[in-house]
C-alpha cells in the first residue's frame, strides 16, 4: 500500500497566532502517526509564486492522511490556522 502525503503551502497573516497551531496538530500528527518531512518558511522558489511555509507530513496510507485530516484533534488545530493563514493543501497517494 503506497504511502500518503499532506502537502501545504501555509501563508502566516498573524504569526502571534500561528505560534499555537503547531502544538495542536502535534497531538493529531501523534494519534495518527504522521511524519513531518519537511516544513521551511525559506524554500528556493524556481518556479511560481513564492507560496510561503512548506509542510510536507507523510502518513502510512491515504486512509489515515484522510482520517487525520477530518479527526477532532485536527479539526482544533485547522480552525486555529485558519484565522492566521491562508493555505493551499492537498493530500497525495505516493507511487
Amino acid at each position: 500500500m503506497p504511502k500518503a502525503y499532506i502537502v501545504a503551502n501555509i501563508r502566516v497573516t498573524d504569526a502571534e497566532t500561528f505560534k499555537g497551531f503547531a502544538p495542536l496538530s502535534a497531538i493529531a500528527l501523534k494519534k495518527f502517526d504522521g511524519r513531518v518531512l519537511v516544513a521551511n518558511p525559506v524554500s528556493e522558489q524556481r518556479e511560481g509564486e513564492p507560496r510561503g511555509i512548506s509542510v510536507v507530513v507523510e502518513f502510512d496510507d491515504i486512509a489515515t492522511a484522510r482520517a487525520f485530516y477530518d479527526s477532532p484533534e485536527y479539526t482544533v488545530a485547522r480552525d486555529l490556522r485558519q484565522t492566521c493563514a491562508d493555505t493551499d493543501l492537498r493530500i497525495v497517494e505516493g507511487v
